[in-house]
């Protein structure tokens, strides 16, 4: 019998253990090597699969080199209070030195340090150190680094902007380190002199040079130059400064054409999705446990996410029709989902506590729901690729949601109602159930998207 090394060419991530149809792919690191069966028996599947795994590992071997680092070496202690030479005391912060006299008066401001370089990485040995500064240019001054970020009289319209609109945690970090990015990118221009140009710096750095596969999404980089474009506007608003270049960088064509990527599910797809779905594997056991065959039917039939179906805690009833209620009041999708008819079969009881129970005591935290909804959406996705064979990189899980809205526009179902029924950029029920269309005829309409 053929062994793994036989059955697979030096160099190879891929591989067939013996015995086995599966493929797997082997990482391989100093001191370490990883091994993941792939699911599938299909090699031009295998190689799908496996592609993100192995750019991900050759991304960590790649940080992992010892490499030179530009960073900011303080001359004294930051935050403490230092004897000066005559007598009097320096206040020292991370950047800079603040000379305070006998009156208690600051005398001058100087830099506390600056600029230091620091080898990271390992191992290091004198090949890698070698290789690591010339990486940098470092003594030969022929290439441009990058200006550390220092203070300014501009950074006072983002501390302004945060505290107006109480911004905190996680988001406020990423506020400022969008700025500090800005400054970084643009050799510390003042805001006065920024022009459009230098908002698109910030674009192409967090969209990358593969315009057909972009490190960041278009709705992530729209949100997080909407920091310093929201500073810039309270500036503005106060008279103290009078252009944004961080506004209207992202296109609505830019956001339509970066949304997902992905495909509908056809009609053909379902077919086979609906002849699978209640299929039994080699060993006799279901390929999908009775949870997930509701999850997939609830998505397929309604169109919502993944994370809004572990949402379900009860129903409730308008008119005899019942209804679940989904969605984010912070996302504006926080809506009435009519129980479909292709779904009522499979609920045959009213739906009393979380529709896909948990074994866990803070089931509805949001952080729960999304760690339940990507195991989940995992466990799909096998379904999709292995059991009913769509390989189509572009057809995922979601594209339940994408072919709801495509089946809805087929059926000329009204926008305020496709809004409604699938939480799109409009605000449906707000605080209570006083807007929104009946639920009775949202019913009529859900159930054209069918599964």
């Amino acid at each position: 019998m053929a062994t793994a090394q036989a059955r697979a060419r030096h160099g190879s991530y891929l591989f067939q253990r013996a015995g086995s149809s599966n493929w797997y792919v082997k990482l391989r690191s100093p001191g370490k090597r990883v091994e993941v069966s792939l699911g599938t028996s299909d090699k031009l599947a295998a190689e799908h699969k496996a592609g993100p795994l192995v750019t991900a590992h050759k991304a960590a071997l790649l940080a992992a080199r010892p490499r030179v680092e530009q960073t900011w070496r303080p001359a004294l202690e930051p935050g403490r209070l230092h004897a000066a030479p005559d007598g009097g005391q320096i206040l020292a912060t991370e950047k800079e030195l603040h000379y305070i006299g006998h009156n208690g008066a600051v005398i001058r401001t100087e830099p506390n340090g600056g600029t230091a370089f620091q080898l990271v990485g390992g191992p290091l040995n004198v090949h890698t150190l070698a290789e690591a500064f010339i990486a940098a240019d470092f003594g030969s001054g022929s290439a441009k680094r990058p200006t550390c970020a220092t203070k300014s009289g501009d950074d006072t319209y983002l501390e302004t902007y945060l505290k107006h609109a109480n911004v905190t945690g996680d988001k406020e970090r990423e506020a400022r380190d969008m700025w500090a990015l800005y400054k970084t990118l643009t050799d510390n221009k003042p805001l006065k002199n920024a022009t459009r140009d230098d908002g698109r710096l910030l674009v192409a750095h967090l969209r990358g040079d593969d315009p057909e596969h972009p490190k960041v999404k278009a709705a992530t980089v729209k949100k997080k130059i909407g920091w310093l474009s929201a500073a810039v506007n309270l500036a503005i608003k106060e008279k103290k400064l009078e252009f944004n270049p961080f506004s209207g960088l992202v296109s609505k064509k830019t956001l339509a054409d970066d949304s997902d990527h992905r495909k509908p599910l056809s009609d053909a797809d379902i077919v086979t999705c609906k002849a699978k779905i209640d299929a039994l594997d080699d060993a006799g056991r279901p390929v999908l446990d009775d949870a997930d065959r509701l999850l997939f039917r609830l998505l397929a039939a309604t169109g919502m996410r993944e994370g809004e179906a572990y949402q379900i805690n009860g129903e409730e009833t308008e008119e005899g029709v019942r209804f679940v209620v989904v969605g984010s009041k912070t996302d504006a999708s926080l809506r009435r989902v009519p129980l479909p008819a292709d779904v009522l079969p499979f609920l045959r009881d009213p739906i009393k506590g979380p529709l896909f129970a948990a074994d866990t005591a803070n089931r509805f935290a949001d952080a729960t729901i999304k760690r339940l909804a990507n195991r989940a959406s995992k466990r799909l996705m096998s379904f999709l690729r292995n059991d009913c064979g769509i390989l189509d990189a572009d057809k995922v899980v979601h594209s339940t949601r994408h072919r709801a809205q495509d089946r809805l526009r087929r059926a000329a179902c009204p926008k305020p109602i496709r809004q409604e029924l699938l939480g799109h950029d409009t605000v449906t029920i707000g605080e209570g159930y006083g807007e929104g269309h009946p639920v009775p005829m949202l019913k009529e309409w859900i159930d054209k998207i069918g599964f």
